[in-house]
């Protein structure tokens, strides 16, 4: 499995926004992706700002491609995300995953 990350940055009533945005727009676009696993957002406060990290977990390399076209690294944001953000990677980081431990879901569903 690939993990592709993405960091932006964002006031802090904004990133409560744009990881509303998240969950009511971009995971039904990523959910309809073949080789899509799942995906995270994490927020730590910064500096009077908010630092949003994106983690999606896909299948393969192929299966980002389809999603996010040729270029692998080029950050898929639309205008509604990057209206919220102060500023936001333009790309993006992949990774193999090498050792992982999945959570019990009911820890972490609110």
């Amino acid at each position: 499995m690939i993990v592709r990350l993405w960091s932006a940055r964002a006031g802090e009533v904004q990133s409560r926004a744009y990881v509303e945005h998240f969950q009511r727009s971009v995971l039904s676009k990523l959910r309809g992706a073949e080789g899509y696993v799942g995906s995270t957002v994490l927020t730590r406060s910064h500096d009077r700002q908010t630092e949003i990290l994106v983690a999606t977990v896909w299948e393969s390399l192929e299966a980002i491609q389809q999603f996010a076209g040729q270029d692998l690294e080029r950050a898929v944001v639309d205008d509604e995300a990057a209206a919220l953000l102060a500023d936001y990677d333009g790309r993006v980081r992949h990774f193999e995953t090498a050792a992982t431990d999945i959570f019990r879901r009911e820890i972490w569903d609110n």
